[in-house]
């Protein structure tokens, strides 16, 4: 009578952690978080199952609507962000966990977001064709000195229209876009490709600077093929006039129709976690949100830098102001 007692609070103990799942659909490719989600699933026991979204989140969570199987939304760039909160697909969370490991000017005003790592906008330059402290600042990037010696991808791309909205909170709209048309005077070719594309111009010697995300370095390391491209350039972080070196990030959004709020909410403290931030330090070379969580080695020989302190909500509410500019100056033709 006991044993089957014992078994009957086993069973009954056992099966709400086995209904438990959550469902994620990632902007960013799967294997980049998978080492995280395994963490997660031997901390905690419960599976996880990602669907790669590259394109239409927005358009494929409203078709869902209320019966969306989605909980997470996992993506990139504060602009990717804030279009999901903006079109009504998430819905905010209050934790005090998340706010005491996420800075207050990187997530969301409102708790429809969390940032979960971040990586800098920075540039990379010719070690044989730039000299140590030629390029300290944004601003400096229009100066005609850089004539003909810039290759950066398109400006539409969300990583600039982020660089761009942020030099608009700055600066204002006027100095805005003297400064994109600055940049389009210094071009050495079309705007086109990633930013690793950029890297191997230089190495190439097509170009002498480029604006790129800081994690490609550890990226391109790895890559045989690839590590020449980055041994032949230097990072630099560069700071607004008055600011810092902008940064953005990698971010958690929960769904507004989320079947499994609670088990989500365990994975959205668990990817603001000691633990958490340590792999994604290790495995794609961002930089952890949470403070006192060491860098990877060969982020921390990249060296120092100051954040810009500017709050990625505004960012991410001058997203189309800063794209309209871009395409007013027209500076990917």
């Amino acid at each position: 009578m006991t044993r089957l007692l014992l078994a009957a609070l086993i069973g009954s103990t056992a099966l709400p952690a086995l209904a438990q799942e959550v469902n994620v659909y990632s902007h960013r490719q799967p294997e980049l978080i998978q080492p995280l989600l395994d963490a997660f699933t031997k901390e905690t026991g419960i599976p996880v199952n990602v669907a790669f979204v590259d394109k239409g989140m927005v358009e494929k969570l409203k078709a869902e609507g209320d019966r969306s199987p989605a909980d997470l939304i996992l993506t990139v760039d504060v602009a990717r962000l804030g279009e999901v909160k903006d079109a009504g697909v998430t819905q905010p969370v209050q934790d005090a966990a998340l706010d005491a490991a996420i800075p207050a000017n990187l997530r969301d005003a409102d708790h429809h977001w969390y940032g979960l790592t971040t990586r800098a906008r920075i540039v990379y330059a010719s070690k044989d064709r730039v000299a140590d402290g030629e390029v300290t600042t944004y601003e400096d990037l229009a100066d005609p000195k850089w004539k003909g010696r810039i290759c950066t991808r398109p400006f539409t791309d969300d990583y600039n229209v982020a660089l761009v909205a942020a030099y608009l909170a700055h600066h204002g709209p006027e100095d805005t876009v003297k400064w994109l048309e600055g940049i389009k005077a210094n071009l050495a070719k079309k705007p086109e490709g990633s930013d690793r594309a950029q890297v191997k111009s230089i190495w190439a010697k097509e170009c002498d600077i480029s604006l790129g995300n800081t994690y490609y370095m550890g990226k391109m390391l790895e890559d045989p093929e690839q590590k020449p491209w980055a041994e032949s350039v230097r990072i630099v972080f560069p700071i607004f006039e008055g600011g810092g070196t902008h940064v953005n990030v990698s971010g958690v959004a929960m769904t507004k129709a989320a079947p499994n709020k609670d088990a989500a909410l365990k994975l959205m403290e668990f990817l603001a976690s000691d633990t958490a931030q340590k792999i994604y330090a290790e495995t794609n070379y961002e930089f952890p949100i949470k403070e006192g969580v060491a860098r990877a080695p060969v982020v921390e020989s990249w060296g120092e830098f100051t954040p810009d302190s500017l709050d990625l909500t505004e960012i991410s509410r001058l997203r189309p102001e800063a794209l309209k500019l871009i395409q007013q100056v027209d500076l990917d033709s």
